[in-house]
């Protein structure tokens, strides 16, 4: 995400701002709460407390995938190793193919 900041917030949505001008690129609303994100490639993902991993086109915020758990994801993912990692309050981390969000891997 070269010179921008994505965040979420408690209202649902994510956002990814220009960071030198705070400019707003775009919103990606989910059915919950959101957690910190982690960016990789040109993906952000992120996680919900309406139980599912998204991960968002950087440049234009658009869903790439979205992956269901068994609960609230509130825990930030990391991402390595072309693999998305993230927690998740059923008691699981899930490990997913960061292109395709296919898991587990």
């Amino acid at each position: 995400m070269a010179n921008g900041v994505a965040f979420g917030g408690d209202e649902r949505n994510v956002y990814a701002l220009d960071a030198a001008t705070g400019t707003t690129r775009w919103i990606h609303r989910t059915r919950d709460s959101v957690s910190s994100p982690a960016v990789a490639d040109g993906v952000v993902y992120i996680g919900s407390n309406d139980h599912n991993v998204y991960a968002l086109d950087a440049a234009a915020g658009t869903g790439k995938w979205r992956c269901p758990t068994g609960d609230v994801v509130s825990s930030a993912p990391a991402v390595a190793g072309g693999v998305a990692y993230i927690g998740s309050d059923d008691h699981n981390v899930y490990a997913l193919q960061a292109v395709t969000g296919a898991g587990p891997v």
